[in-house]
């Protein structure tokens, strides 16, 4: 595989819910470690783009979409999990932030936990009315801890262990 691919890899990794950030990061991880060529910097800059990518899309969009298939007969059942999740997200934030729901989002995107992260925390935020601006600035925040956190742990070894296995 090419140095190239291997970024749009990582690029179009974290792009994928549930993988997002803390998925591509320890592959771009291996990926330096078994690839010389592989600059760690542009592909953390490239994960925490396309990390972000989707964050108006599912702003905007998602609960929208996600009401409108939660009775249909193939996805409902899906589209309806979605949305509960989002809204139980989203009710857990409201109850432990209070006046603090910035913070508490970014938190929630940014502890690399399995169930959060930009996705996630974006679909809780636009169901609580959250605005845009502190919506994106809080994903932003929390992608750049979450971001910190990953590369610790994968600099302690994880990613070299997924280079040797790729």
């Amino acid at each position: 595989m090419s140095t190239f691919t291997k970024y749009v890899v990582v690029f179009l990794m974290s792009m994928v819910p549930l993988v997002e950030l803390r998925g591509a990061i320890p592959f771009a991880h291996g990926f330096a470690t078994a690839d010389p060529n592989f600059n760690l910097v542009l592909g953390y800059v490239l994960i925490a783009i396309g990390n972000m990518i989707p964050v108006p899309l599912i702003y905007f969009f998602a609960r929208k979409v996600l009401e409108w298939g939660k009775d249909k007969r193939f996805i409902g059942k899906f589209f309806t999990f979605c949305l509960e999740k989002g809204e139980k997200g989203g009710k857990k934030l409201e109850a432990k932030a209070g006046k603090g729901l910035f913070f508490a989002l970014m938190l929630f995107v940014g502890i690399p936990v399995p169930g959060t992260g930009a996705w996630t925390g974006t679909l809780a935020a636009s169901i609580l009315d959250m605005d845009f601006k502190s919506t994106v600035l809080a994903v932003i925040c929390g992608i750049a801890l979450a971001g910190v956190i990953m590369g610790v742990v994968s600099a302690l070894g994880f990613g070299a262990a997924l280079g040797i296995a790729g």
